[in-house]
């Protein structure tokens, strides 16, 4: 019987340990140009929290997009486990294809503690499931698209997405740079924190960058557009699910320089805000169509 979407991705998230701190990992084409960017962010963190000797929980990870993943080649991740304190640990990880390094994740680690709390509130949004899910692209239109893209648009993946406001990705509106998407895993998993923090670490890049594009009514479906993450923040507030409903609400504050910024928090159904994003990625128009297919090695 053929694996799932969900537990194919579980079986992504899942490295093999090569030495105490050397992990390989394999990837899976979703229709990306190259690796896609959350695998590779998810991979790292499971990376990170497979060095803990202490039970401490993920409270932040920063990272850096160095160069394009190839989809054909596994990936190892090398840990570094910088330090190990009272209250925190903090793990160094660096991505490598073909002997060079393709990112780079630094995650900091929090053993439970007491202290105040606050949060802001979660916007008045309807509920996910008084939302349809997106309808499927016609197939006259599927046909002329490029078979990568065909393929995003096709697939059956692991997560589910409601979106508040839709937009046509295919014939893009100007707009404002915001939006609201519901999100969750397709089927139930365990209750591992950890596997649920690589989950979320995984979904938390899509829709983010995209959303600065939208005041100038461009977006990654058109051959002439050129995107690329550059680095991707997380922080996570509160425990959760990744397989209940969680709303990302996202609004991008400046693009300039063929960048855009765009920042994300993620509350669950009850409102609880459990965790915060921010991203900023290459955003380029090119005359030439078939330049745009070809991602620089951020140079």
């Amino acid at each position: 019987m053929p694996s799932s979407p969900v537990s194919e991705l579980i079986e992504l998230l899942s490295l093999e340990r090569l030495e105490d701190n050397l992990f390989r990992g394999q990837s899976r084409d979703i229709g990306t140009k190259y690796v896609f960017g959350g695998q590779v962010l998810g991979q790292a963190l499971s990376a990170a929290q497979a060095t803990l000797e202490a039970p401490r929980t993920a409270h932040s990870l920063h990272a850096y997009f160095l160069k394009a993943g190839d989809i054909e080649a596994p990936i190892v991740y090398q840990a570094d486990r910088t330090r190990d304190g009272g209250s925190f640990s903090v793990r160094r990880v660096t991505a490598i294809q073909h002997g060079q390094p393709i990112f780079f994740l630094a995650a900091s680690f929090q053993k439970e503690e007491e202290g105040g709390e606050h949060q802001l509130s979660m916007p008045e949004v309807p509920k996910p499931e008084d939302l349809d899910a997106a309808p499927a692209v016609p197939p006259e239109v599927m046909a002329t698209l490029p078979t990568k893209i065909q393929r995003w648009l096709t697939r059956q993946g692991p997560f589910e997405f409601r979106h508040v406001y839709p937009r046509d990705e295919l014939n893009p509106p100007k707009r404002p740079p915001y939006q609201q998407v519901w999100f969750r895993l397709s089927e139930t998993v365990g209750d591992a924190p950890e596997l649920h923090r690589a989950l979320l670490a995984y979904a938390s890049d899509f829709h983010l960058l995209g959303t600065a594009t939208f005041p100038h009514g461009i977006s990654y479906y058109q051959p002439n557009v050129q995107m690329a993450s550059l680095d991707h923040a997380l922080w996570f507030h509160r425990p959760f699910r990744a397989d209940d409903w969680l709303l990302y609400s996202i609004d991008s504050p400046s693009a300039q320089g063929g960048r855009g910024l765009a920042r994300g928090q993620i509350y669950d159904r009850h409102g609880h805000l459990v965790a915060s994003t921010a991203q900023e990625g290459l955003i380029r128009v090119v005359k030439d169509a078939a330049a745009a297919k070809h991602v620089p090695s951020k140079d």
